[in-house]
């Protein structure tokens, strides 16, 4: 059963690198050929939006050799056989980010190629999202931590309990039988 999900996780992960790999090609020239047919006066392009697509593209290209590292399967070379499957580049958390910077800095990319370097503002997503992240989860929590009223207490207990921990609450303030002689 491992080494069958092992080979689930090398085989989406080949998928992945290989979007990657495109990913990182197809948004460079879908830009300079829609510069081309619709932005002809912003080429050749200044010095500025060299300089923020050099800029953008630096971490893009580190992202992205960062999740082809760990996403890589190892093979046996002489016989072919799984070693490691890589790490799964489905999982949430720092996986997950990278692949979101890789896409807004992509759509930046072309969006810049097709409407004009005006569409970089929209790179402002991520850092926006990270501080969006360490407020809610950091520094909001550590000067306004939430108080441990009775309450809220209670409505956490009645969200996490299931349907039938529910159904057994009720027969035993009904007094039923059944639930009494579970509980001896």
């Amino acid at each position: 059963m491992a080494k069958g999900a092992a080979k689930r996780i090398a085989g989406q992960n080949e998928r992945a690198i290989k979007n990657l790999r495109l990913g990182m090609v197809i948004p460079t020239i879908l830009s300079l050929v829609l510069r081309l047919l619709l932005r002809r006066d912003s080429l050749p392009p200044s010095k500025g939006s060299l300089l923020i697509y050099v800029l953008t593209y630096l971490p893009a290209l580190f992202l992205s050799r960062y999740l082809e590292n760990i996403g890589t399967s190892r093979r046996d070379p002489t016989t072919g056989a799984l070693i490691s499957s890589g790490e799964d580049l489905n999982q949430s958390g720092v996986t997950e980010w990278s692949f979101d910077v890789l896409y807004v800095t992509w759509a930046c990319q072309v969006g810049s190629g097709a409407f004009g370097e005006w569409f970089w503002y929209f790179y402002l997503v991520i850092p926006l999202y990270a501080f969006f992240k360490i407020w809610t989860g950091l520094v909001g929590p550590f000067l306004w931590p939430s108080s441990g009223s009775p309450l809220a207490d209670d409505a956490k207990k009645v969200e996490t309990s299931s349907k039938r921990q529910e159904k057994l609450r009720k027969r035993s303030e009904r007094g039923d039988p059944r639930v009494r002689a579970a509980r001896r």
